[in-house]
């Protein structure tokens, strides 16, 4: 089904065609009519599969129909997102699609100075992307109002929990009007997700698309079991000796992020390092250098990595495994993007095996071990023996939680409008 099947209007179908989006991947096929009839949504879905374009689409077709005017200091849409970089997307994925439609487009983050977004606010504005902390500096100081809110959409729930942004998404709520058109979109449900999700929305469509427990078939996964303080040069070896074109390299912490990028400097390896404590100034400047090439390594945690799109990611390597299984999933699928192929590498040690053990169960397969790539497949896990830690630290591994929910994949039972998985071709969808 193309674009101009959906019922958008024209200049949105011609900002798409300009764009050279011509397919809608499978969530905008399935939520944009629902969100065109005024349906609240939500959408199960990761970074990657198109879920900007599946709000911002219906959103502005509804903007450019509604002839009511914003008044000063107020917005007709909110857009919640839980970092800095999601937050400048979509508010770029909103200038882009409706950039015929004439409709002011704002975006409310923190780390940069909040006189100028005062000052943007004041005469009002149709869309406003805002991570919630500085959304909720800006209502204190008066410089915007809620009560006007036609459609509320919160992106990334699932990150909004793990940040501790709950109690402030329920206080941000409670100022937007009652019969707002509700949207909200997460890649996992877990109980707190989808309780939130019941107090929020009424009568909601559900789309769900790749399954959450899922990794794409062109990936190379490999686990390197190696002790923790032979990490270092393990990963310096590893990015002189990879094909690496774009490698991001994931770390559990911001101060780890911080001696990965000294270490690897030691090693005559250029890299930058994106985190909580970064300036927004610093972020955005070692991101840029990433996405033009510039510097081809980026150190990263998990919340800063949060609405990093970049193209020609060719390595994911995870420093640290992460304890959550699924995030192992959203960290790898930043490679083999647009068709391409990509590699996934995650150093292993002895204190990581449970964290291993879990990603394995969730993924259903076994990660072929010690760099092991080549023609050896990721095993199926049903056929495949348990995954051990090295001999050498057999009796030493303390089994420990891995912080996960019993019930971190629940879903929230709406209208269950599809499950399904897709493959994208390059230049033919409109993606994150």
């Amino acid at each position: 089904m193309p674009f101009t099947a959906l019922g958008l209007a024209e200049p949105i179908r011609r900002a798409l065609a300009e764009a050279r989006y011509s397919t809608p991947t499978p969530i905008q096929t399935a939520a944009i009519p629902a969100v065109l009839r005024g349906r609240d949504l939500i959408g199960i879905a990761q970074t990657g599969t198109g879920k900007t374009a599946a709000f911002a689409l219906p959103i502005l077709h509804r903007l450019s129909t509604n002839g009511r005017r914003t008044t000063p200091k107020h917005c007709r849409v909110l857009v919640l997102s839980p970092t800095r970089e999601l937050s400048g997307q979509i508010a770029d994925a909103f200038t882009t699609y409706g950039r015929y439609l004439h409709l002011s487009v704002r975006l409310a983050i923190g780390g940069v100075p909040i006189g100028k977004q005062i000052r943007g606010l004041a005469g009002g504005v149709d869309v406003l992307v805002a991570t919630p902390g500085r959304l909720l500096d800006l209502c204190k100081s008066r410089a915007v109002n809620l009560d006007q809110v036609d459609v509320l959409v919160l992106d990334e729930a699932d990150r909004m929990l793990d940040m501790g942004f709950i109690r402030d998404i329920r206080r941000i709520v409670a100022m937007t009007p009652p019969d707002r058109q509700t949207l909200f979109f997460s890649a996992t449900m877990p109980p707190e997700i989808t309780r939130l999700a019941g107090e929020m929305l009424t009568d909601p469509a559900t789309v769900s698309v790749s399954p959450q427990a899922t990794t794409a078939e062109r990936i190379d996964q490999r686990v390197v079991h190696v002790g923790r303080a032979d990490k270092p040069d393990m990963l310096s070896r590893m990015l002189k000796d990879e094909p690496v074109e774009r490698a991001l390299v994931f770390t559990r912490t911001k101060h780890g992020a911080d001696r990965v990028v000294r270490n690897l400097a030691r090693s005559g390896i250029a890299a930058e390092a994106i985190h909580g404590n970064k300036s927004q100034g610093q972020r955005e400047k070692a991101l840029a250098a990433f996405r033009s090439g510039r510097v081809a390594n980026l150190v990263a945690t998990d919340i800063a990595a949060r609405g990093i799109d970049v193209a020609g990611i060719s390595h994911v390597i995870n420093y640290d495994l992460p304890n959550i299984p699924e995030t192992y999933v959203h960290r790898i699928g930043r490679t083999a993007r647009a068709g391409s192929a990509g590699v996934a590498i995650s150093l292993c040690s002895a204190d990581e095996a449970p964290f291993l053990r879990s990603i394995e169960q969730l993924i259903k397969c076994r990660i072929p071990s010690n760099g092991a790539g080549g023609n050896e497949q990721a095993a199926p896990l049903e056929t495949a023996a348990p995954a051990k830690a090295p001999r050498a630290a057999r009796g030493r591994v303390k089994r420990r939680s891995n912080g996960r929910s019993r019930n971190a994949r629940s879903q929230y039972r709406g209208d269950n409008i599809g499950a399904v998985a897709f493959l994208r071709e390059p230049n033919q969808t409109a993606t994150d």
